[in-house]
């Protein structure tokens, strides 16, 4: 099985957010578009796994998540990485609040104690839109800045609960399906 650990939300945000970004879609951008209904926050890539761990993995998420409570997420401004002049992954940003930073701080150390490896890189919240094709030439980008300038979109959502996810490849690209859910709040 191939896990990750993310935050998903509402129909109405996910709806927003496809409607804001249109013009990213309509301009022919040599890119591989996240489905509307497949928008979500990562906030752990565990990758390849065993099905015989989940039954741990689910017991270390209890753990992560046990002191937090529901938040709410602000959305606001769209980018890439590593950059837009040369992006590989095009994105919508949330903002990195305390709830959310120390939840995702907890999962990374919940997951280590399980054998997964730390991710090496800061955590920068965000909604992948879309992944540029790895033979995609640069001229065919050169638009993106200014498309993603011309955007504009702002919202928040409350996030009450994290999956665990299963992510498996389908003929329009990666499916997911929530193997696990855990809601935010006081548990004992």
């Amino acid at each position: 099985m191939r896990l990750f650990i993310a935050v998903n939300f509402p129909d109405e945000l996910r709806r927003g957010i496809w409607t804001a970004s249109a013009p990213l879609r309509a301009a022919g951008l040599p890119v591989r578009w996240v489905e509307e209904t497949a928008l979500h926050l990562t906030l752990k890539f565990l990758g390849p796994t065993d099905p015989g761990r989940i039954a741990d993995i689910k017991a270390a998420l209890e753990v992560a998540t046990r002191e937090t409570r529901p938040f709410t997420l602000p959305f606001d401004g769209f980018g890439a990485f590593p950059s837009v002049e040369r992006p590989r992954v095009i994105w919508v940003g949330c903002e990195g609040i305390p709830p959310l930073e120390l939840m995702q701080h907890r999962l990374e150390l919940e997951m280590e104690r399980l054998g997964f490896e730390i991710e090496g890189r800061a955590f920068h919240p965000h909604l992948t839109l879309g992944r540029v094709q790895r033979d995609a030439r640069a001229a065919r980008l050169r638009q993106l800045p200014a498309l993603l300038e011309g955007l504009d979109y702002e919202a928040e959502s409350l996030v009450d609960s994290v999956e665990l996810m299963e992510s498996t490849q389908g003929r329009q690209g990666s499916e997911y399906r929530a193997v696990y859910s855990v809601a935010l709040g006081n548990r004992q």
